[in-house]
């Protein structure tokens, strides 16, 4: 229970209209006012984040409304070990990384399920907007879209393994986000008009830059230098910048380099602290590489095979073929030129509804 609506509303349908028996869990993660005090960090954390106190509060509520047991799981190391350190030491690595997969990998379908065996519990329902099924014919669990499209969290869950997948409930993949502020309002939650959270859970004022800089101080490590060139993509060197943290692959403002045509970020070199600039046709690419594959629909990867690929959140996912090379990784080649692929992010391959898999882009 995150205290948004829709785990709100998935312990409601599974307490009262399936009279199933319910606990509800809420996992700490991180303590929100940790670095205040730091520059640039401010004293009150920013609205509109997960993982709250008031979230907390909100959830405890819920359940006192729904009668149902409830507590606090504090996941606050086994957050900061498998979410936060790597998330900063991505962007030193001059990559961008994705948290919320991080922590769906690492504390919410793998602590939170081991916390609900421990009390006897057979499984965990949460509120993502996914369809998890077993198909008898090939004798696996599938992940499969939802029916509101534009709702779809199956991009961050990529990496639930069959056991996961096979002890999970995710009540609300066949609903829509009206109806399930619907259902919020039928079950008398006063939280069903609660806006939806949009940022990073331990990031205070949305400035992941301030953040990496604070948590490496309060941390007792020098932040490293990354400085380096800013060249052109022919190689001619425009300028110098602060640190190759500062940037991500498709970023345009920031740059700090004028030019009559807009420029952006196509490659980051961490090796030799370059950052390479272009213009929108230099951000496309036919080819990606991704690694620390995790298999769903498949086993594995035999051969070559058709799929759609999406590599981000947002992006429409686009037919590529997909086939495996050395040590548990894949090389996709799409159809049509895609923009912005971007290491660190994760790519997640589809079969209509099903997703097949995905891993890291490197």
């Amino acid at each position: 229970m995150s205290g948004g609506v829709d785990s709100s509303t998935v312990a409601a349908i599974l307490a009262r209209d399936r009279g199933d028996t319910v606990i509800g869990l809420t996992l700490q993660l991180w303590n929100q006012n940790r670095l205040a005090g730091h520059p640039g960090i401010p004293d009150t954390p920013k609205a509109g984040r997960c993982c709250s106190l008031d979230d907390v509060y909100d959830a405890r509520r819920v359940a006192v409304q729904l009668g149902i047991p409830y507590y606090v799981v504090n996941q606050e190391d086994r957050f900061e070990q498998d979410v936060v350190r790597p998330f900063v030491e991505e962007y030193l690595a001059g990559r961008t990384p994705i948290p919320c997969s991080l922590c769906n990998n690492h504390l919410k379908f793998d602590q939170l399920l081991k916390t609900a065996r421990s009390i006897g519990a057979d499984s965990i329902a949460t509120g993502h907007y996914a369809v998890n099924e077993f198909d008898p014919v090939r004798g696996r669990w599938l992940l499969k879209r939802p029916a509101d499209l534009a709702k779809d969290q199956t991009y961050f869950l990529f990496g639930l393994t069959q056991d996961q997948l096979a002890h999970t409930l995710f009540p609300l993949g066949h609903m829509t986000k009206p109806e399930v502020r619907e259902a919020a309002r039928r079950h008398g939650l006063r939280l069903a008009e609660k806006p939806d959270s949009q940022e990073i859970c331990f990031i205070p004022n949305g400035d992941y830059k301030q953040f990496i800089a604070a948590y490496l101080t309060e941390q007792g490590r020098p932040i490293p230098d990354t400085a380096g060139e800013m060249v052109s993509a022919d190689g001619k060197v425009l300028s110098h910048h602060d640190g190759i943290e500062n940037f991500t692959i498709g970023q345009r403002k920031g740059l700090g380099v004028p030019s009559p045509s807009p420029l952006y970020v196509i490659h980051i070199d961490p090796a030799s602290h370059r950052v390479t600039v272009g213009d929108d046709a230099d951000l496309t690419t036919r080819t990606l590489r991704a690694r620390q594959l995790n298999w769903i629909s498949v086993p594995s990867l035999a051969g070559p095979m058709r799929v759609r690929a999406k590599i981000r959140h947002r992006h429409e996912p686009a037919w590529a073929t997909i086939e495996p090379v050395e040590d548990n990784k894949v090389l996709a080649t799409f159809d049509e030129p895609q923009r912005a692929v971007t290491p660190g992010q994760s790519v997640v391959f589809y079969d209509g509804d099903e997703v097949v898999g995905g891993g890291w882009i490197y």
